[in-house]
Formats: C-alpha cells, sequence, structure tokens
C-alpha cells in the first residue's frame, strides 16, 4: 500500500497540543527541544502552556508546526511505521514536509519559516488585507467574482486556497473581500465569511514577502528530498533543488492547489494518506476529494498507535 505523509498549514495549533506523546515517544520532546535551540526560546512550552494568542501569532505559529510535523514523522519512523511513498503539505507544510525528507535541516527550516511568518505579516499592514471562505460554490463562479471584484474596485482579490470541492479561500484588500461577500451569495454560495487571520496569504499582496524571503532561502542548504515532495506550486515532486527553491519563494503569493494535488494521488497510486499534524484537517480535506482511499490523522497518542498498527497490518 502506497503511503503519502501529509503535513498540515497554520490552524491546528492548540495549547497542550502532543503532550500525550512526551512519556510514550520520547523523541517528540527531543525534537521540540532541537528547534528550541535553534529559535532561542523554549517552543515545548510555549505549546504546553501557551497562552493561545501566542500560538496564534504567525512568527511563531509556522515553526510550531513545523516542528510538530517533524517530530510526529520521527516517532513514526522510529516506531516502525511504513516509510512514505510521498510527502505533501499544505503551505506551510510544504516545508515541514521537506525538512521531514531531509532536504533542510530542522534548525535552518525553524528559522526559516520564523522569518517567513515576520515577511507575510509585515507584508501588508495591519487590517488592509482580508481572507473569506466560501462554501458550496464552484471554484469557476468564485474566480469570477473574485475577477469582476478586482476589476470594478482596482484591488486586489485572488482565490487562493483550493481546499476541496465546494470549500475555497479568496484574500486580498479588505474591502474587495468584504465587497464580494454579499456576490458570492448571490452567485449560489451557501456561506462566504471572513476568517479570523492577521494577513491575506498566498495572494499578490504577499509578493514582498516573498522578495524578502528569498534573500533568507539563499542562505541556507536545500538538498533533494529523501522521499518525493509534492509542491504547492507545480502540485508535482521535484528533484532539481533550484526548482524546489524557486517553487518555495513563488508559493508565498501563489494558490495553494490542495484540491488537484490530492486528485493526483490517484495517478500516483497512493492508496493511504497519514497527517503528521497535531489536528485533522487535511485528512477530513483528503477524505472529501479521494473517498476510495485511507485516510489516517495522528494527532493524538491513540490516534498514532493505532494508526500504526492498521497500516503495519
Amino acid at each position: 500500500m502506497a503511503l503519502i505523509a501529509l503535513f498540515p498549514g497554520q490552524g491546528s495549533q492548540a495549547v497542550g497540543m502532543l503532550a500525550d506523546f512526551e512519556a510514550e515517544f520520547p523523541v517528540v520532546k527531543d525534537t521540540f527541544t532541537e528547534a528550541s535551540d535553534a529559535l532561542g526560546y523554549d517552543l515545548w512550552v510555549l505549546a504546553q502552556e501557551g497562552p493561545a494568542e501566542q500560538l496564534s501569532l504567525t512568527e511563531i505559529t509556522q515553526p510550531l508546526m513545523l516542528t510538530a510535523g517533524v517530530a510526529l514523522y520521527r516517532a513514526w519512523s522510529q516506531a516502525g511505521g511504513q516509510s512514505s511513498s510521498y510527502m505533501a503539505g499544505h503551505s506551510l507544510g510544504e516545508y515541514t514536509a521537506l525538512t521531514a525528507a531531509g532536504s533542510m535541516r530542522l534548525a535552518d527550516a525553524v528559522q526559516l519559516v520564523q522569518a517567513r511568518g515576520q515577511f507575510m505579516q509585515d507584508a501588508v499592514p495591519q487590517g488592509t488585507g482580508a481572507m473569506a471562505a466560501v462554501i458550496g460554490l464552484d471554484d469557476d463562479k468564485i474566480e469570477a467574482v473574485c475577477a469582476r471584484v478586482a476589476t470594478d474596485t482596482g484591488y486586489v482579490l485572488e482565490a487562493v486556497n483550493y481546499n476541496a470541492p465546494g470549500q475555497l479561500v479568496i484574500a486580498g484588500h479588505v474591502e474587495a473581500v468584504e465587497a464580494s461577500l454579499p456576490l458570492m451569495k448571490q452567485a449560489g454560495a451557501k456561506r462566504a465569511l471572513t476568517l479570523p487571520v492577521s494577513a491575506p496569504f498566498h495572494c499578490a499582496l504577499m509578493k514582498p514577502a516573498a522578495e524578502r524571503l528569498h534573500e533568507k532561502l539563499d542562505m541556507i542548504e536545500v538538498q533533494i528530498p529523501s522521499v518525493p515532495v509534492i509542491q504547492n506550486v507545480s502540485m508535482k515532486p521535484e528533484s532539481d533543488v533550484v526548482v524546489i527553491r524557486e517553487q518555495l519563494i513563488k508559493q508565498t503569493f501563489s494558490p495553494v492547489r490542495w484540491t488537484q494535488t490530492v486528485q493526483n494521488f490517484e495517478t500516483l497510486g497512493i492508496q493511504a494518506a497519514a497527517e503528521f499534524g497535531p489536528g485533522a484537517v487535511l485528512s477530513g480535506l483528503a477524505k472529501r476529494i479521494q473517498t476510495g482511499a485511507q485516510h489516517l490523522p495522528l494527532g493524538t497518542c491513540e490516534l498514532f498507535t493505532r494508526a500504526l498498527q492498521e497500516i503495519n497490518g
């Protein structure tokens, strides 16, 4: 059975995450210690004690989620979990996948994504940008509304996260996002609501962040991943380090086409997907897209142990 390792982006973090792994899988805490040494603060204590508001700061959330994903993948490998045929990550999760696959050192990766978070936050002044979820409307109709509002207002508005059929996120200037919501409902959307995020990720407004990230990425070593990593921009595995670097930069201001990525799993022969993170967001999305496959969230010790038994037989 071909297995793909999935790594989530921001949003699954929570105070107390992965606490039940500390005793049974010491490598989880060890991985957090390694990341903490690189960051200069105790990431494990922060994850366990919060406050939640601090965990939600982008420059903290990104290294936190990357470390959690790598920690769980290391625990899986040490416990004899089936090797992954492929890896994929949603937005930030692409960096986690590359780190788990040995393309980047953990110390370099957590520092890189911490800077990425800061750059993304700084790219757009607070209150200037927004994101919204549009539920129950075809992608082409959402794209049409975005194009119409952008033309009429002169503001940026783009479809940025293609999460699952009938579930898409838009981003851009706050005026354009707010103007689009009644139009989405008129077009037939079941729901269209703004999201509590601090910046309009993955749209053209993030280009200043991408330029700063380019400089930071040039300073670290990137190797060919030991496991093929499906990148967000091309929606396919890349083995050229130059291409991997270029697409990480482009990803900052490009849409995450997760629906299409998961739709390609069948072509790759993938029959099972395990989510290495403290939630079940990607497992839930993948279950809606690739209905015939096995989907395994690993965010608690109980789920993790059960998945080991199911996959390894």
